[in-house]
């Protein structure tokens, strides 16, 4: 907390007055301070300052490196591997590339958590490939913490080979998410024909084009800005308490100011 010179409640000689007032107008209202947030997965953090009241507004912003980082999750994965299937059966897409990774990440080849609770876009894309004469239908669908999630099944039709060459389709779409710390969310896929599947496709030739993921997936929290993650959720004389996502980051630090 930054403490400057107050004036008593009886008054003060010319110079104390003229001090303060010169404080003032050079933005030193004596209203600031700042807060780091406690850690071990806590969710509230208790701010003293003896001049909080029960009807005062508190106004924060990120001051550390790690409480600006932490301020908006996101995380960007890929695959570079073929993924084939088993006929008829549930099966995870898998990621085994991070490209990006804030609060957002892989914890297996294809579980993507979140560090912190909040609504979250997921989009993802898939390269698929089919082999056959007949063109094939490909389901997916997406899981949260292992429990299917109703109503996120999607149907891909992948055309059918044709002249010697294989069918290709590449699809995606995007969902919103609502997800405590922790949670995961995994992407699966099934067809009823094992000549459909997931592909990488190594760098081309003629013209040179760069390679082919077979499956992309992204996942950001939806937030316009770091406020919308820690409030002030009660106040009372000399103190409030700040609550926030579970905290397990050192030196999360905000700066606040109080009015009234």
């Amino acid at each position: 907390m930054t403490q400057f010179r107050t004036l008593p409640p009886f008054g003060a000689d010319n110079r104390a007055v003229s001090e303060v007032v010169r404080g003032l107008m050079d933005g030193k209202s004596n209203n600031t301070g700042s807060i780091t947030l406690a850690t071990g997965n806590a969710t509230t953090t208790t701010l003293y300052d003896e001049r909080i009241g029960y009807d005062s507004l508190i106004f924060l912003i990120p001051i550390s490196a790690a409480a600006n980082a932490d301020s908006m999750p996101y995380g960007a994965f890929q695959s570079l591997v073929d993924q084939t299937i088993t006929a008829n059966t549930a099966t995870a897409m898998t990621l085994d590339t991070t490209d990006y990774s804030n609060g957002v990440y892989l914890s297996n080849s294809s579980r993507m958590n979140v560090r912190n609770t909040g609504i979250y876009n997921l989009q993802w894309s898939g390269q698929f490939q089919n082999i056959d004469t007949q063109e094939h239908d490909v389901s997916v669908w997406l899981r949260k913490n292992g429990t299917n999630i109703v109503g996120s099944t999607g149907l891909v039709g992948v055309p059918s080979s044709h002249g010697g060459i294989d069918g290709h389709t590449v699809v995606g779409w995007n969902y919103f998410l609502e997800l405590s710390a922790n949670d995961y969310i995994e992407i699966y896929w099934s067809s009823p024909s094992t000549n459909v599947s997931l592909q990488f496709y190594a760098a081309g030739t003629s013209p040179t084009r760069p390679t082919t993921a077979s499956v992309i997936a992204t996942m950001n929290y939806i937030s316009p800005n770091a406020s919308s993650n820690i409030y002030v959720s009660s106040r009372q004389q000399g103190q409030a308490t700040l609550t926030h996502w579970a905290n397990s980051t050192a030196n999360k630090t905000y700066g606040y100011i109080v009015v009234g």
